[in-house]
C-alpha cells in the first residue's frame, strides 16, 4: 500500500492531466492512504481478540474478505486514472456501469465485513471499560461513516433534469469539480457529503488513539489515572463525535459549506461546543469529588 501511495503520489507531480478540475491521480492516493489506514486499524482490531478463540478465526476471514474488496476498488479507481477518466458515478457505457456497479458491490462487502468484526468486538475482553467503549464505538461510529457515502450514489436533483451519463454525486447544490479546500478537496462553495463520510469512517482509528492518549497522560496527570474518570470522558467523546458527523451531514445535504456554517447548523455547533465544554468540566471535577469522598 506504501508503494502505491508513492506511485499516485509521483502521478499527482508528474501527470497533468486532470479529473473534475482535480489531479487525475489525488483520487487514487487518497484512496490508498485511507484504505491504508483502514486496513492496519481493522489488523489491529482483530489482534484484540483472543488468539486461537472462534470469534478471532471468524474476524480473520472477515478480515481477508474485506481486503479483497478493497483491492478490488482500489484496481479499478488506479485503472480509471490511468485512462484519465472519472471512477465514481461514470455511467458512460456498459463497461463504465458494470466497473461502476462492481466498486459499490466491493464496498457494501467490505461495510458487512466490517460490521461482522465490529459484532465480535462486543464478545471480547478489551481491557478497561473505557478502552472497550471506545473501541466498540469507534467501530460503530465507521460503519455508520461509510453508510453515509449511500448519500452520494443517487440521482442529484440537476441530473433528473440533464442526464449526462452521471448519476450521483458527492457535492450538494452545485456540481462537482468547483474550489474546494488544499488536499482534501473538500467543496468550499456548497455541501460535500465525503466530509461526514470521511471524518465518521475515521473514528475507528480517532477514538482509540483518544482513549490511549488519555492512559499515556494519565502517568503525569494524576487525574486522569481514575477509570471512572477515563470511561466518562470517552463516552462523552463519542457522543461528541456522533453529534458532529450528523450536524456536519445535515450542512452538507442543506449545501452549506464546510468553511461557511451558518443558521442552524452554526447554532448546533455552538450549542455542542458549549456542551461538550461544560460535560468535560463537570466530568473532572464532580468525579473528582466523588473519588475524595470514597477515600
Amino acid at each position: 500500500m506504501v508503494g502505491l501511495a508513492l506511485l499516485n503520489t509521483a502521478g499527482v507531480f508528474f501527470d497533468p492531466r486532470e479529473v473534475t478540475n482535480a489531479a487525475v491521480w489525488m483520487k487514487p492516493l487518497k484512496f490508498a492512504l485511507s484504505i491504508g489506514l483502514y486496513s492496519l486499524t481493522l489488523a489491529w482490531l482483530i489482534g484484540r481478540l483472543p488468539t486461537g478463540s472462534l470469534i478471532a478465526r471468524i474476524a480473520s476471514v472477515a478480515g481477508t474478505i474485506a481486503a479483497v474488496g478493497l483491492v478490488i476498488e482500489l484496481v479499478i479507481i488506479n485503472g480509471f486514472a490511468l485512462v484519465g477518466e472519472s471512477s465514481h458515478f461514470n455511467l458512460t457505457t456498459p463497461l463504465h456501469e458494470a466497473l461502476w456497479h462492481t466498486m459499490a458491490g466491493s464496498i457494501m462487502v467490505v461495510w458487512v465485513m466490517t460490521l461482522v468484526v465490529a459484532a465480535l468486538l462486543f464478545f471480547a475482553p478489551l481491557g478497561d471499560r473505557a478502552r472497550g467503549v471506545a473501541i466498540r464505538a469507534g467501530a460503530i461510529l465507521a460503519l455508520a461513516g461509510m453508510a453515509l457515502a449511500m448519500l452520494m450514489t443517487g440521482h442529484q436533483p440537476d441530473q433528473l433534469g440533464d442526464y449526462q451519463d452521471v448519476v450521483g454525486a458527492h457535492t450538494v447544490g452545485l456540481p462537482d469539480g468547483g474550489p474546494g479546500l488544499p488536499l482534501l478537496g473538500w467543496s468550499t462553495v456548497a455541501g460535500d457529503l465525503r466530509i461526514p463520510h470521511f471524518i465518521g469512517m475515521h473514528a475507528l482509528q480517532v477514538l482509540p488513539l483518544f482513549v490511549l492518549s488519555l492512559e499515556v497522560l494519565a502517568v503525569k496527570v494524576p487525574a486522569l489515572r481514575s477509570a471512572r474518570r477515563r470511561l466518562w470522558l470517552v463516552l462523552l467523546a463519542a457522543g461528541t463525535y456522533a453529534a458532529a458527523v450528523a450536524l456536519l451531514t445535515a450542512q452538507a445535504l442543506m449545501g452549506q459549506s464546510i468553511v461557511a456554517p451558518a443558521g442552524v447548523i452554526l447554532a448546533g455547533g455552538i450549542a455542542l461546543t458549549a456542551t461538550v465544554v461544560v460535560a468535560a468540566v463537570a466530568i473532572m471535577t464532580l468525579i473528582k469529588t466523588e473519588t475524595n469522598r470514597e477515600a
